[in-house]
């Protein structure tokens, strides 16, 4: 019989909760985590979470602990590798126990090795569960700690696994499938999350959706080599089914700890809802909401000038734009690529951060003065973890590029990445930066990150990823402390690294270089599964996509827009008279309604056919929502079934608006739905609207359409 239990850890927070026991033989090992259980069920669980033992198998109860590995009989992948000098990592032991009712901090050693694992529990107001630990080498000699990952349990009902993949313009793309037995690992190697990031790794029950299904979620919050892990075992994990989980890649040789030396691990983030997605998105929203980091006004509108102008800079056609900006309601104006010394493409001057005379006489200040006299900030693109060989940078400081043992090989986009881990480096690029920001009068960096970082290697050999992904964080913010009120955007050739990492250093992030609407809609969808709509960019182009060459309508392209930090990538001097009207009225509408969409809570309709899409943001009182109701494609469905307008309260009534200041959506039927043709202002119940639906229209594909949602009681 086994053996009762010393303790039981309960960590509970915002409808969560973490049950961690322990055992006087065992390390501390998890039985729960989910929904909100009391002390006493708890205790209850713990004590009965020694699930049967199995023939063939070890000859006491397994139990899933929180540092998993094959020394306490966990046969899948492990929670934690090191070995010193070809000796593994030996049996851990607990030494000290520090719980609290929302976090406990657990201290283990190594004592064959001489290593200290800290590992950290917290939950936080938002119910996210954050995991994250560190390794100190204690002995006189070397150790190569191979992987610190954090694992978490969950139970037989999450059968299905949805994560994400995608592409350069094609980010965030949905993919799912049925979880079985062994394992299945996203890891990136790209020296960031990669346009294919799994993002957000999701299990649920059968069938789960954005409004439905019980689903844990988890998300690696780091901005380099990562790793992803969803695991079925046929023995199960302790008395539950599967683990998911997830870490830092660490790369043969990148973490070579010597006596004294620590490694502290990025934090993983668990989230677990039983309101579907959305309500993962929540929980997420509501922590990236709390950072330190998170602006604290309103988000301006944004004019950035890359596809109006590419790398075409000249004074006169700039002033113009930025004064034709200003009469449309631009609030933040960003000359992109192509202001820097020797910048006229992109074979030549990345690395070379100071205004270049040839192209600005004078320096860039007469373009930020005009602009900020028209009441709009200034913003400036750079991409300072990278260099090109033909650069001056390149030329004076070879040993500043990662590069393998041959030296720079793989050229990707003409550039390689500078070594920001050297202190060198990285205060010759913050000097430059400092200077041009300061000189310039620069409130917002656009800060891209246009290459994956292969063979990134420091002298002497090993990856350098881990280090420069801490750098990068350091020189973001040593800049925003020189310059107060400076925001940065995280941009990697479009959404390449979007991540909670970065978050905490960055106020924005631009979520792909494709501004076509209908890729859009999907990948904005996507992106906010992690994160809140205000932290996106999302800007109306022209009408042929840059990267697509698709044509939309302007209506389509300016819903799509709304719904994120709006802003314009167009060269708006071109633009007809009923254009110009249409788009004024757009930022009109986006400063209307961008408190509700830094505020509110993130819907999504389960309930539509494959071609239609509708979503929205509700305020947290649920007194106001606005919708967009979308036609992507076409399908086989004819007509419009009754579809429920989710997130608002059953218990009001709410008066329904069409907004149609953004022009009237193309149809694709002879009369509308008779409750549009009876009232445009109808007032109706909230159950009505919310759980039984009303038809709407049908409409063409490439169109949308605005409703506008108030309580009235």
């Amino acid at each position: 019989m086994s053996n009762p239990l010393a303790k039981v850890t309960v960590l509970s927070n915002a409808g969560v909760s973490v049950v961690i026991g322990t055992h006087p033989e065992h390390l501390p090992f998890i039985v729960h985590w989910g929904a909100h259980v009391s002390d006493s069920l708890a205790e209850e669980i713990a004590n009965t979470a020694d699930p049967a033992r199995m023939n063939s198998s070890l000859d006491e109860a397994r139990r899933f602990s929180i540092a998993p590995s094959a020394s306490d009989g966990w046969s899948g992948t492990p929670g934690v590798e090191w070995h010193s000098e070809g000796i593994p990592a030996g049996g851990l032991r607990l030494t000290a126990v520090n719980a609290r009712r929302s976090s406990a901090t657990f201290t283990l050693v190594d004592a064959r090795l001489s290593v200290a694992l800290r590992l950290d529990y917290s939950i936080d107001h938002a119910g996210i569960l954050a995991v994250s630990g560190s390794v100190t080498n204690r002995g006189g000699g070397t150790l190569d700690l191979i992987a610190l990952r954090h694992l978490m349990p969950v139970p037989a009902r999450a059968r299905e696994l949805l994560d994400q993949t995608g592409r350069w313009s094609g980010e965030h793309r949905p993919q799912r499938r049925d979880i079985v037995d062994g394992t299945t690992m996203r890891a990136s190697r790209r020296g960031r999350p990669g346009h294919d990031s799994p993002l957000v790794s999701i299990v649920g029950t059968v069938g789960f959706g954005f409004r439905r299904g019980e689903v844990w979620a988890t998300h690696v919050a780091w901005s380099g080599n990562g790793e992803y892990v969803t695991e079925r075992m046929p023995e199960g994990a302790g008395a539950l089914s599967s683990v998911v989980g997830g870490g830092e890649l660490l790369l043969p040789g990148e973490m070579r700890l010597g006596a004294g030396e620590t490694y502290t691990g990025p934090e993983v983030l668990f989230a677990w809802s039983d309101e579907g997605i959305d309500g993962i998105s929540a929980r997420f929203h509501k922590r990236v909401r709390a950072v330190a980091a998170y602006p604290d006004r309103p988000r301006p509108l944004v004019l950035n000038t890359w596809e109006a102008v590419y790398f075409d800079h000249d004074f006169d056609r700039l002033a113009l734009l930025a004064e034709q900006a200003a009469e449309l309601g631009v609030e933040r104006f960003v000359l992109d690529d192509g202001w820097f010394l020797g910048r006229r493409d992109d074979t030549a001057g990345l690395g070379d951060w100071s205004v270049d005379p040839g192209v600005w006489p004078g320096g860039l200040s007469r373009l930020s003065d005009l602009v900020h006299s028209r009441g709009m900030q200034f913003g400036l693109w750079f991409e300072p973890e990278m260099v090109n060989l033909d650069s001056e940078l390149a030329r004076e400081h070879p040993d500043w590029i990662l590069a393998g043992p041959d030296g720079p090989r793989l050229p990707a986009r003409n550039q390689f990445a500078l070594d920001l881990a050297n202190p060198l480096a990285s205060q010759h690029v913050f000097e430059q930066i400092d200077d041009v920001v300061g000189s310039s009068g620069v409130d917002f960096i656009k800060w891209d990150h246009n290459r994956d970082l292969h063979e990134a290697e420091k002298p002497g050999g090993g990856s350098r990823v881990h280090a420069q992904t801490n750098a990068v964080y350091a020189l973001i913010d040593r800049l925003r402390g020189a310059h107060p009120g400076l925001e940065i955007e995280s941009c990697a050739s479009g959404g390449a690294r979007i991540d909670l990492g970065m978050m905490r250093h960055a106020q924005r992030v631009w979520a792909s270089d494709t501004n076509d609407p209908i890729e859009r809609q999907m990948i904005q969808r996507w992106t906010g599964v992690l994160l809140p709509p205000e932290l996106q960019g999302t800007h109306v182009g022209p009408a042929e996509a840059h990267t697509t060459h698709r044509e939309s309508s302007l209506q389509f392209r300016l819903i799509t827009a709304l719904f994120g930090h709006a802003g314009i990538e167009w060269d708006i001097t071109s633009l007809s008279p009923d254009e110009r009207e249409a788009v004024a009225r757009w930022s009109a509408v986006y400063r209307e309604f961008r408190g509700l969409i830094a505020s509110g809570t993130t819907v999504r309709a389960d309930d539509v056919d494959d071609g239609a899409m509708l979503h929205g943001i509700v305020s947290p009182d649920a007194d106001r929502a606005l919708f967009a109701w979308l036609r992507l494609t076409t399908s086989a469905t004819a007509h419009s079934d009754r579809v429920p307008i989710p997130g608002l309260s059953t218990t009001r009534n709410y008066r329904l608006e069409l907004r149609e200041e953004l022009g009237e959506a193309s149809r694709h039927q002879v009369a509308d739905p008779d409750w549009i043709s009876r009232n445009h202002n109808a007032v109706y119940s909230g159950r009505l609207l919310g759980e039984i639906g009303l038809p709407l229209p049908v409409l063409n594909p490439g169109f949308g359409m605005l409703l506008e949602l108030t309580a009235v009681d």
